[in-house]
């Protein structure tokens, strides 16, 4: 197995120097081809992913697992949807951030490159497969899928559609390798490989991630989990706070992006609750609160101190009543992932306050915590959401997935 690897990752780092030649017009046709190809053999995919999901139903996983790992036609079409806007976008690779020249005369130019060989490391959400691989491609990325156990079926068949594209494209050289082999040892060796690998991006839930971080040898953006807030504030629409509170916990409740925790300004508290937890109450969604919030509303559960740092990933949502917008955001920064936070406010200066004070990747106003994303942001897909504040933070597309090299032109001059 070590062989294995070591050689699986020596390839990969010789594809990415391929790779760094190939131009924007060859990446993007091939980035067209995969999105084609991700549609036309949509039964072969739906078929290999329902045995995925009839697995986790019979062993008993959790139904927001099971939501990350199913497939639909609506999903298969939004994969390659985000295929075609990852190659309508520029291509970072290439590109001049800044360029000046010395009084020596040696003129010097910032100029974005590839990182080089990626490993992502993911667990139930099979369109992280074409994702990444579109993502990676299209910045001059070889990358290295390795998913979770209990999608490997789905995994192999979005992968060999996506080779199929490839392969019909006359690439010579493989731009992806997908790691079909379930042993968790795999991730221990791939995660040694630092004389290959550049970067580690893990996608998952907290223990993933954590053990990742504790045994890597290479360097890993990362997020750990997604605490997400919103704050009512005194002064506030009832209607969108409402419409975007609702929203946000039960769209997709099973994601990163999903709103945990709602605080609500003691001002308008009366009013509000009683409403919220009427239109919650139609999609089940189970509420704990501070003894505030429980003044108010009377049946809901008593939040535990472990609520407020927690994520449910589920139809769960733990509320707060605070006396001021300073409240808010200590308690958001104390308690928060820093993953993304908003505000719902008509003052225009509580919100540029939000935006700068709290401590977040992603700070909003006025809208959906859902929108915490590399799609929504019109970055083709996301790679990830980093909640790092070094290289790259928030949901991760092309530009961040590259860095730069120092160009230096001259004349003969050399240093006195």
């Amino acid at each position: 197995m070590k062989k294995y690897v070591k050689n699986l990752a020596k390839k990969a780092k010789e594809a990415s120097y391929k790779l760094a030649r190939l131009d924007s017009e060859k990446k993007n046709a091939i980035l067209f081809k995969m999105a084609d190809c991700l549609l036309e053999n949509k039964d072969f995919i739906l078929a290999e992913n329902a045995k995925d999901v009839k697995a986790a139903i019979k062993n008993k996983l959790q139904k927001n697992f099971i939501d990350r790992l199913a497939l639909t036609e609506k999903r298969l079409s939004e994969m390659s949807e985000s295929l075609k806007e990852i190659a309508k976008l520029p291509d970072p690779v290439g590109k001049v951030i800044d360029q000046y020249q010395r009084p020596n005369g040696l003129k010097l130019k910032k100029v974005r490159t590839p990182i080089g060989v990626i490993l992502v490391i993911f667990e139930a959400r099979p369109n992280v497969t074409s994702d990444c691989a579109g993502l990676l491609f299209k910045s001059s990325n070889i990358a290295i899928l390795r998913g979770g156990a209990d999608s490997v079926n789905s995994n192999k068949a979005i992968a060999k559609v996506l080779e199929s594209a490839i392969a019909s494209s006359g690439l010579d050289f493989k731009p992806f390798f997908i790691i079909e082999k379930t042993d968790h040892k795999i991730v221990d060796l791939l995660l040694s490989e630092n004389e290959y690998i550049d970067l580690v991006i893990p996608r998952g839930g907290e223990a993933l991630i954590r053990k990742v971080v504790e045994k890597s040898k290479i360097p890993v953006i990362k997020h750990y989990k997604g605490v997400c807030h919103i704050f009512v504030d005194k002064e506030y629409d009832m209607g969108k706070a409402i419409r975007i509170c609702v929203n946000a916990k039960v769209q997709r409740p099973s994601v990163c992006n999903a709103v945990e925790k709602i605080l609500v300004h003691k001002d308008i508290a009366n009013t509000f609750l009683p409403l919220l937890k009427s239109e919650l109450d139609k999609y089940k969604v189970e509420i704990r609160g501070d003894s505030s919030s429980r003044r108010i509303l009377k049946k809901i559960k008593k939040a535990k101190e472990e609520d407020w740092f927690a994520e449910y990933l589920d139809l769960i949502v733990t509320i707060k009543v605070v006396a001021s917008i300073d409240e808010a955001i200590s308690h958001i920064n104390f308690y928060g992932s820093h993953h993304t936070d908003s505000i719902i406010t008509k003052n225009a200066s509580n919100a540029a306050r939000f935006t700068r004070e709290v401590d977040s990747a992603c700070c909003f106003v006025n809208i959906s915590t859902r929108f915490s994303d590399g799609f929504q942001f019109g970055l083709g897909a996301e790679i990830g959401i980093s909640t790092d504040k070094i290289h790259a933070r928030g949901p991760m597309g092309l530009v961040e997935l590259t860095t730069y090299k120092w160009v230096v032109e001259g004349d003969g001059q050399v240093r006195e």
